[in-house]
C-alpha cells in the first residue's frame, strides 16, 4: 500500500494527529499516554505562545484512510536567533515499522523546512526544551515518564536509515533514597558545609498559592538564566513562562520544591521534584475525566523526576548540594525509596556527579539527531 502524506489542516485533523500514538502504544506497559488535551494546546497556535517565536507544519501519513504515522515540523524563529542557524526542528515522530512511511513523513518536514530557507534538521525537539524531546536509544524495557518520550525500538535504525545521525545524547539517572530513618553522616556533612560555604537558606513554599504567584516568575527566570548555556534552549518569553506556571506547577507539591535564597532573600536556586504520575496517566488513559483524575490525586504522594538551577555567579559553592540533601531527607519523610532524573545533556558532568553521592544506575539514553537538507 502506498503511503499518502496529509497535512493537518483542521482540529479533527489535529485530534486524529494526537490520538495516534493512543493506538500505536496500546497495550505497552512502558508507554506513557501523554494529556489529550495538554496535547492539543501545545500543538494549536492559538493556546500555546511559543507560536510568537515560531512556526509549525503538522503531518500524517495515511494508508487508504488509516494513521500510519504523524511529525510535526517545527521552525524556531528564536532558536535560530540564538545560534546563528537556518535549523528545522522536527518533533511529534511517531510511525509504525516502515522506512517507507518513516521516509515519507522526514521528506515532509524536510520539503518544509527548505521551503523556508532551513539547511539542516534537528530532532526530535519541541518548541522549548520544556518539552519532550530525544529519542529514546536505551532503556526501551524502562517506564517513561510523564516529561519525556517514549518511542518502540526500531525507530532509531528507521531515522538512521534516512540519514540521521547523532548531534547529541541525554542521559538518564534513577538513584536511590539511602535507606534508614535518618540521612547517612556524609549527608549531613555535606549539608551544613554548603550552608557554610554558600551563605544561603532553604525557604519552605507555604501552599501552591504562593507556589504559582510569588515564586512561580522568579524560578522560570532562574531556569532561563540556568539553562540558557545548555544545548537548544531558548529564552522564554513572559506569556511563555505564565504558560507553563498554569500547566506545570499545580502538579508540584510546595513540599518538594526547594528554594535557596541568598543574605538579601533573593533567588539564587532552586530544585523542583515532580510527582511520579506515569501510573496515574496510564490509567487515565489520556483523560482527566471523569475519573483520571482521582489516578492523579492519589499519585502525588510520590515523587521521581527532578529539575534544578542555579545562579551562574553562585555555582560550584555548594548550593545544588544543600537542595538535594534536603530533598532526600523529604524523600525519607515520605517513604520515598527511588528518585529519576530528567533527561541530563550527557556532556553536564556537574548535575550528573550530584546523583554519585546516592546508589544509582544510568538506566534510559535518548538521541537529538541531525541531516543535512538543503
Amino acid at each position: 500500500m502506498s503511503t499518502r502524506i496529509i497535512p493537518v489542516e483542521s482540529r479533527s485533523d489535529l485530534k486524529r494527529f494526537v490520538l495516534f500514538p493512543h493506538r500505536l502504544y496500546h497495550g505497552s506497559p512502558f508507554w506513557v499516554p501523554p494529556l489529550i488535551r495538554d496535547e492539543m494546546d501545545t500543538l494549536s497556535p492559538a493556546s500555546n505562545p511559543a507560536y510568537e517565536q515560531a512556526e509549525a507544519r503538522l503531518f500524517l501519513a495515511r494508508r487508504n484512510e488509516t494513521v500510519v504515522g504523524r511529525v510535526a515540523a517545527i521552525l524556531s524563529h528564536a532558536a535560530n536567533r540564538k545560534y546563528g542557524t537556518r535549523n528545522l526542528r522536527f518533533g511529534w515522530f511517531d510511525c509504525v515499522h516502515s522506512n517507507e512511511v518513516a521516509r515519507a513523513l522526514l521528506d515532509a518536514a524536510a520539503a518544509w523546512g527548505r521551503e523556508r530557507g532551513m539547511v539542516t534538521m534537528t530532532g526530535p525537539q519541541g518548541f522549548t526544551d520544556l518539552d519532550p524531546e530525544g529519542m529514546l536509544v536505551e532503556g526501551f524495557d524502562e517506564l517513561a515518564t510523564i516529561a519525556t518520550i517514549y518511542n518502540h525500538p526500531y525507530y532509531p535504525a528507521l531515522v538512521e536509515r534516512y540519514g540521521l545521525q547523532k548531534e547529541i545524547d541525554y542521559v538518564e539517572f534513577q538513584g536511590q533514597v539511602p535507606p534508614g530513618t535518618v540521612l547517612p553522616d556524609r549527608l549531613v556533612a555535606l549539608t551544613e558545609w554548603a550552608a557554610r560555604r554558600s551563605r544561603v537558606t532553604l525557604r519552605a513554599i507555604a501552599n501552591r498559592r504562593e507556589l504559582q504567584r510569588t515564586y512561580g516568575p522568579m524560578l522560570f527566570d532562574l531556569l532561563d538564566e540556568s539553562f540558557e548555556e545548555l544545548y537548544g534552549t531558548v529564552p522564554l518569553t513572559k506569556k511563555q513562562k505564565d504558560y507553563y506556571i498554569r500547566k506545570y506547577l499545580p502538579l508540584a507539591r510546595p513540599d518538594l520544591i526547594k528554594v535557596a535564597c541568598d543574605e538579601d532573600g533573593r533567588l539564587v536556586g532552586f530544585m523542583i521534584a515532580l510527582p511520579s504520575l506515569s501510573h496515574a496517566f496510564q490509567k487515565a488513559h489520556g483523560r482527566l475525566l471523569p475519573f483520571g483524575v482521582f489516578h492523579v490525586l492519589r499519585a502525588l504522594r510520590k515523587f521521581d523526576s527532578m529539575l534544578a538551577g542555579v545562579r551562574k555567579q553562585l555555582r560550584g559553592k555548594g548550593i545544588d548540594r544543600l537542595m538535594v540533601v534536603d530533598m532526600f531527607r523529604t524523600a525519607l519523610s515520605h517513604g520515598v525509596r527511588l528518585a529519576e532524573s530528567n533527561p541530563e545533556l550527557e556532556t553536564n558532568v556537574k548535575i550528573q556527579n550530584e546523583w554519585k553521592i546516592v546508589p544509582r544506575r544510568q538506566h534510559k539514553r535518548r538521541r537529538i539527531y541531525t541531516t543535512v537538507i538543503a
